[in-house]
């Protein structure tokens, strides 16, 4: 049910200016498709294919208003025929991510932040609203176990050998997926683009049947501030990477990622003779939003 091709996806060797052996490549999964790129297709296409299996016309999920996830949901929900509906945490704002996935045919719904908190009550409040029965309800960030299956496909692209993997974490729901794919002997590093995403633990856990993992670690000191927050230093990273590497980062998730782990590089984190793998999510769409 697919019509994103995955052959342009591929391993790219990234140039270290360090003194001691570690090999870091980047799984390019930014090239699937302008808006559902990176993770987004992999969390999303098992709940398209259940959501035509019953029947459904619209899919509803959440986000904020920098979410890739509705800019994906929007777009998918286009090309295989869904009305989509996004429900928006916050104010009513008009960003480049919301115009987009209302190009794509999304309708919002604005939501107080005090009320998107409290998931019983929006869904009561919803009720209200529309029809809920007659939509497929994705989760925010598409956090349910058919986002978990699609996530865990992702390693099946990966054709070297590594020892880590990193991804930058928004519900944990990637994480989830690639920590029950990974072999015993390696590690997969969260690095949440949210400040306090100490929740995530649990979150990947839940997501993982519970299942006991001891195969991930959250690294949070790379937030830059909070979710959509950025400093100069990260632009400045961003900037300065692509200039040396030729590729383009996301300020919300993949540039705090990667100025992570350079950081954790860096400062020696990795034994020698490492392979790490870093997972790029796309989301270069957001970039647009400030400038970039």
């Amino acid at each position: 049910m697919s019509f994103v091709s995955l052959n342009n996806v591929f391993l790219q060797p990234v140039l270290l200016d360090i003194t001691y052996p570690i090999k870091l490549s980047i799984l390019r999964l930014d090239l699937i498709d302008e808006y559902i790129s990176g993770n987004k297709w992999f969390k999303l296409k098992y709940n398209i294919a259940q959501a035509q299996e019953q029947h459904k016309k619209t899919i509803l999920t959440f986000g904020g208003a920098y979410s890739n996830h509705i800019a994906a949901t929007a777009r998918a929900c286009m090309i295989y025929g869904f009305n989509s509906i996004g429900v928006i945490r916050g104010e009513p704002c008009n960003n480049h991510t919301l115009k987009k996935a209302q190009e794509h045919g999304m309708k919002f719904i604005f939501v107080p932040r005090t009320l998107y908190r409290h998931k019983e009550q929006l869904m009561l409040w919803l009720a209200n609203q529309i029809d809920l029965n007659a939509t497929y309800i994705v989760p925010e960030g598409g956090a349910n176990l058919l986002g978990v299956k699609g996530s865990k496909e992702i390693i099946d692209l990966i054709t070297e050998p590594f020892d880590y993997i990193a991804v930058a974490c928004g519900t944990g729901t990637t994480l989830a997926g690639i920590c029950s794919a990974l072999h015993n002997e390696q590690k997969a590093l969260g690095f949440p683009a949210l400040k306090g995403g100490s929740f995530l633990q649990a979150e990947v856990l839940k997501l993982c049947n519970y299942n006991t993992f001891n195969n991930f670690e959250l690294i949070h000191d790379y937030h830059f501030g909070g979710y959509a927050k950025y400093t100069p230093e990260l632009i400045h990273f961003i900037h300065d990477f692509y200039e040396k590497h030729k590729i383009k980062l996301d300020f919300i998730y993949t540039a705090k990622m990667m100025y992570g782990l350079f950081d954790k590089i860096t400062n020696r984190y990795f034994p020698e003779n490492t392979h790490i793998i870093a997972i790029h999510s796309g989301g270069l769409q957001g970039n647009q939003g400030i400038g970039l």
